[in-house]
């Protein structure tokens, strides 16, 4: 039976105060059990002194003081001091007893090497019955000539000799069972205790996991919100500034455009804000109050900001989940938004919404001046989290005559 890796069972201060008191315990009650067996003659005339009584009563309590610090020591020396107190009819058998089967019982539960934990209780108890044989075999070689001894096929001297092999047998199976059942009660427990740790670790995970999705949620929604709108409200700002002068009515036109911004701004805002507090089928509801038809108005909104934008929708419109429709809103907004900021003057874009049978496909593409090699901003990242969310794939790439390409692929549940 090797040790098992599972379990190392330590005993704890209180383990320690209870086996001192143990052993206190069964001192005092030694003591009383010692007196009385020696005044009641326990094996009659050739009993020996009460002294000795006394002594193997301490013997064997006092060590139970440390059973569960070193078992397999203190078994054996019980163990040892048993066999004298027996051989020498020492006048206290009961204590005696009780300590032997605590002694093993602490073996089979508390020793942490089991292979060792075995071969000691084995070695105690073969040992413990061949003493036994040998004892009784001496009485019945010495009371053979006994009449009674002869008589009938089953003799008194054998019915007692058999009563004393069942009433050990009993009593070291027992000591030898409940130590095993202790010990993989605890080895049990030990795996439960292992797995609530670990339930509890994955809970904590999860909840801060949970808390850094709403996080980067939270930070993708207010770029989206507060990148577009105020673009569009510094361009038509910006030009309505250049042309106060000359074209007072057009510079209205642009102010009214700062305006419908930024009331456009407050109703995002409005809508973020009660997404966030929503919880189940309302969080869906607060989704689905952007669709793929309100597209068409970020396309309008980017010709008022001064980017001449074209949209189409190609094939027939099919029905896209909510959260779908929200994620491909906010990649047109992010894409308009950077069309804006970085294709410089004299620019265009193009806003495509298609429908096929399996998916849904939005592609922004704008003309303008030759773009870098992109550098993966906040937006970016943001438009990529969205095509993902959706089950979809995006592609942010560079045109090499100018200007720049967004495509966006979202599959659509069948």
């Amino acid at each position: 039976m090797p040790a098992s890796p599972a379990l190392t069972r330590t005993p704890t201060p209180r383990d320690l105060r209870q086996d001192v008191l143990l052993a206190g315990v069964l001192l005092v009650g030694g003591v009383i059990s010692a007196g009385l067996s020696t005044i009641a003659q326990l094996y009659g005339d050739d009993q020996a002194p009460m002294w000795a009584a006394l002594l193997v009563v301490l013997g064997v309590t006092a060590p139970l003081a440390v059973r569960r610090r070193w078992p397999a020591p203190v078994a054996v020396f019980i163990a040892a001091v048993f066999f004298a107190s027996v051989s020498l009819k020492v006048p206290e058998v009961y204590v005696v007893n009780i300590t032997m089967f605590i002694a093993l019982y602490t073996v089979g539960a508390w020793m942490n090497d089991r292979r060792a934990a075995l071969w000691v209780r084995v070695g105690i108890i073969v040992g413990m019955f061949v003493w036994l044989l040998a004892v009784m075999y001496g009485e019945a070689i010495s009371g053979a000539a006994d009449a009674d001894t002869a008589a009938g096929a089953f003799s008194p001297v054998l019915a007692f000799m058999m009563i004393q092999l069942l009433l050990n047998g009993l009593y070291f199976g027992g000591a030898y069972y409940f130590g095993e059942r202790s010990w993989h009660a605890a080895q049990q427990r030990s795996a439960l205790e292992e797995r609530t740790h670990e339930l509890e670790h994955e809970r904590e995970v999860t909840a801060a996991q949970a808390v850094a999705l709403d996080r980067v949620r939270i930070a993708r929604e207010l770029h989206d919100v507060v990148a577009h709108h105020v673009s569009v409200m510094g361009v038509q700002a910006g030009a309505a500034r250049l042309v106060v002068d000359q074209d007072p009515e057009r510079a209205k036109q642009l102010m009214a455009g700062v305006e419908d911004a930024s009331r456009e701004a407050i109703g995002d805002f409005r809508r973020l804000l009660e997404t966030l507090r929503a919880h189940g089928d309302e969080n869906d509801d607060a989704a689905a109050a952007l669709g793929l038809d309100d597209i068409e108005r970020l396309a309008q909104s980017s010709r008022d900001a001064g980017l001449p934008t074209d949209y189409r929708v190609i094939g027939a419109p099919v029905p896209v989940p909510s959260t779908v429709a929200v994620n491909l809103y906010r990649i047109a907004q992010e894409a308009l938004t950077n069309a804006r900021r970085h294709a410089g003057a004299g620019a265009t874009a193009d806003v495509r919404v298609r429908y096929a049978s399996d998916a849904v496909e939005l592609e922004i593409v704008n003309s303008g001046r030759v773009a870098p090699v992109p550098r993966p901003g906040l937006g970016q990242l943001g438009m990529r989290e969205r095509a993902q969310a959706s089950g979809g794939s995006i592609e942010l790439m560079p045109r090499p005559q100018g200007g720049f390409r967004v495509r966006a692929s979202i599959p659509l549940p069948t």
